[in-house]
Parts: C-alpha cells; sequence; structure tokens
C-alpha cells in the first residue's frame, strides 16, 4: 500500500519537514481547489480522531510488540514488488537488482516477509512509487488535491496510487481460490481487510507524528501540504533538491525528533 505514499496515511510519516507552524496569505497556485481540500482534511481530521487513532492505540495496547513489528514488515515486503517494478521503469537497474533481491530474502528467508532479514545482511529498503516514476518521465505534480482518508495527493499522485495498487498483490488477493464463491466478493472482503490492516498498523506506528503537527502547525491545512512537496521533492530528487543542495529528508528529520 502506498503509504506515500502520500495521504493521510503516509503524510502521518513526513510531518517533520515543518517544525513551525505554516500559513500563507498569497493565493497557492499548486492549489487552485483550496476550498474542496479544505473540507477533506476537516473530513479526515476528525476520522482520524475519532476513529483512526483510538483504533491505533487499542491496537498498540493489545499487540505484542514482535507482532506489531512482523506485520510492518510483512506490509513493507509487499510494498517491494512496486518498488522494484518502479526502479526498473526509472531505468535504475542497479537499484532494481538490490530491491529485487530484498524482496526474494525476505520472501523465503523471513518467513513471507515478516522478518526484515535483508536488512541485517544490509540490503537497503528503498522509497519508489509510480508518482515519482511518473515524475521522472516528466509528468507535472498538477493541482494539489485532498483525497477522503488517503489524505495529501496531487492529480500526477492520483495516477501514482492507481499505479501502485496495480502493482499490489494485495488488489488481486482471493481471485478465483474458492470454487463455488464469487471470488470477487472474496477478494474484496481479503483486500479490504489487509488494507485495513495496513492502515491501523502504520497510523499505530505513528501516534508521535501526530502529536507533532497538532504542537506545530497554526494552519494544519498548510503544513499538511507544504510537508507533502517536500516530501515528494526529495523522494522525486533521491534526497537532493533541484538546486543542489541536500533535500529534506522527512522521515529521519520525524525520527530525530521524536527520539528527543
Amino acid at each position: 500500500m502506498h503509504k506515500n505514499i502520500i495521504t493521510t496515511i503516509g503524510s502521518f510519516a513526513l510531518l517533520a519537514a515543518v517544525t513551525t507552524g505554516c500559513s500563507t496569505t498569497a493565493k497557492d497556485q499548486r492549489d487552485p481547489l483550496e476550498g474542496w481540500n479544505r473540507g477533506v482534511q476537516t473530513f479526515n481530521d476528525k476520522l482520524d480522531k475519532y476513529a483512526l487513532k483510538p483504533v491505533a492505540k487499542g491496537y498498540n495496547w493489545i499487540t505484542p510488540s514482535f507482532v506489531d513489528q512482523g506485520v510492518t514488515n510483512f506490509f513493507g515486503n509487499l510494498n517491494d514488488i512496486g518498488v522494484t517494478i518502479n526502479d526498473l521503469l526509472q531505468l535504475k537497474f542497479s537499484q532494481t537488482g538490490l530491491d529485487a533481491s530484498r524482496f526474494l530474502v525476505n520472501s523465503v528467508a523471513g518467513v513471507g516477509g515478516f522478518v526484515d532479514v535483508a536488512s541485517m545482511i544490509d540490503l537497503p529498503k528503498h522509497k519508489e512509487d509510480f508518482d515519482q516514476t511518473l515524475a521522472v518521465w516528466g509528468v507535472p505534480y498538477g493541482p494539489y488535491i485532498v483525497l477522503p482518508i488517503l489524505g495529501s495527493s496531487s492529480l500526477r499522485g492520483i495516477g501514482g496510487w492507481i499505479g501502485d495498487a496495480a502493482m499490489n498483490p494485495v488488489t488481486y488477493t482471493g481471485f478465483g481460490v474458492y470454487p463455488g464463491i464469487s471470488s470477487g466478493s472474496i477478494g474484496t472482503v481479503i483486500s479490504t481487510s489487509m488494507f485495513t490492516l495496513n492502515l491501523i498498523d502504520y497510523r499505530s506506528d505513528h501516534l508521535e507524528a501526530g502529536d507533532i503537527a497538532d504542537e506545530a502547525a497554526n494552519d494544519r491545512y498548510e503544513f499538511f501540504k507544504n510537508v507533502y512537496y517536500q516530501q515528494r521533492e526529495n523522494l522525486i530528487h533521491d534526497g537532493h533538491a533541484t538546486d543542489g543542495k541536500d533535500a529534506i529528508d522527512v522521515d529521519k528529520e520525524l525520527d530525530n525528533i521524536i527520539k528527543k
């Protein structure tokens, strides 16, 4: 699942790119749909406050840490399939071999990906998604869009999310497996259940990030929007800004802040 991401799910992993409140007085040309977007973010914030966050806290409370880590590793391993395909689409051939090896090692030696054996033998985890691939191909962002549940995105990001979903085996789970039963129905139930578990697991791993956003942002909407663009630029340019300077590694900054 894209976490990327990018999204209400993914954005909780990106919060530390901006550590002070963000607000603008000039019209943001990236955001012609601001009225719609603010309404959707209000919905997402309420959904998170009254549903996602309480469920994530409960999940943390009842789930042993090794099981929680195993679930995270499992979905991360599935995501490496899409990462490998996007490596290839971006002509990153060396990285393609590394990420394909990572998936094979974790799938076999890591018991289906529940144990991250690849990291133990110094096979690094990369972050490539179809939105990045589209950017490499020259497709512009398009307008900023906030999606229900999925959160911060852009017109290109929607295309990226669709592409990543097509690369994820969870999308096809259950198809044709149960004779005499509607495979589509079974597949929908299984896929939805796995998506929900992934969402809850991701949110539970980033509870501190939500608190950082609450404390840091004078305007949560501008905060999430700016963090989204900084994270996208960091990923698209592999950590190097277009001016030649190092771009902000949002995930790394977030981890540093939480550890303080």
